[in-house]
């Protein structure tokens, strides 16, 4: 692929955690003056920059970067909200640059942006509220009988111990008076730009050596105090994430500091996994020492990318 020739063009390069990916795509950027799109959905969020693995200071002013640090742990953000502000974006950008870089590691994102995600309603605060005391009241069996009567297409499919999708579907439910699944069309958007997708991976031994390094790093920089400063807002969606799950366990008393670490080390090793799993459905594999060694640019040369 020759980047030079580009019009029009979304070039995502993904991967799982502590592969590699920011460094990579930061010197490409710098190299062909083109900005990046942030499509990691933790670091949407100002207040989480140690446990995100935030971009640092010199990264941010070597390459224009959106997306990122745009969003308060307290403010409501979803999927489709995403993708509607990435499209907007990309409109813009398109007008200035050949191609745009989007380098992340949340694939629902990416998915949404290069395929279109179901346009379904955010909820009115009556009726998550409602659904809310429902489920705190009555427990998760609560919120499952009462998707079973209200979409029981839904509730043949969906995770039924996964509590925030039964709210989100009962939310649906409630507030349109149609099933979840009649909204859930899963109909890929035509897009009026090309789209070229890569994830770098490097072998799993040493994927997991970079992820148990990353980890110590961070409890280095003060994920501990960060992780404090935020616990008690523990609640939020924003932070149920890894990193700071097993931090908050620590402070209430339900293990040590080390078994903590190790926690957020394991989880985070396990979550890399998931992403692999994602990563080799359509996405065109490059290997991460040789991204290193040559460069993304020279790499990209040799690939067969993939719209």
């Amino acid at each position: 692929m020759n980047l030079t020739s580009l019009y029009r063009t979304l070039v995502v390069i993904s991967g799982p955690t502590a592969v590699g990916k920011t460094s990579a795509v930061v010197s490409l950027a710098e190299q062909y003056h083109v900005p990046i799109i942030s499509a990691d959905s933790r670091q949407f969020f100002r207040e989480m920059k140690i446990g995100t693995a935030y971009p640092t200071d010199e990264e941010l002013a070597r390459a224009q970067r959106y997306l990122v640090g745009m969003l308060s742990i307290h403010d409501y953000y979803n999927i489709y909200m995403y993708e509607q502000a990435v499209l907007q974006l990309l409109d813009r950008l398109f007008a200035q640059y050949p191609f745009v870089l989007m380098e992340g590691g949340s694939p629902q994102y990416i998915a949404a942006v290069c395929h279109g995600v179901d346009e379904t309603p955010d909820a009115d605060p009556q009726v998550r509220d409602y659904v809310n005391q429902l489920f705190q009241r009555n427990g998760i069996e609560a919120l499952q009988a009462q998707l079973k009567v209200l979409d029981p297409d839904f509730y043949a499919s969906v995770d039924l111990h996964n509590h925030k999708r039964l709210i989100r579907a009962l939310e649906v439910c409630l507030q349109t008076g149609r099933p979840y699944s009649s909204l859930m069309k899963h109909q890929h958007k035509e897009r009026d730009f090309t789209i070229y997708k890569y994830f770098l991976n490097r072998p799993r031994e040493e994927l997991f050596e970079r992820i148990n390094l990353r980890v110590d790093k961070m409890m280095e920089a003060g994920l501990e105090e960060e992780a404090r400063q935020l616990y008690p807002y523990r609640d939020l969606n924003a932070l149920n994430t890894v990193g700071y799950k097993e931090l908050f366990d620590y402070f209430d008393g339900k293990c040590s500091l080390d078994k903590a670490v190790e926690d957020i080390k394991t989880h985070t090793r396990r979550y890399a996994k998931k992403q692999l799993t994602w990563f080799k459905k359509d996405y065109v594999e490059l290997d991460a020492g040789e991204v290193d060694e040559k460069g993304l640019d020279e790499v990209l040369k040799f690939s067969c990318p993939q719209q």
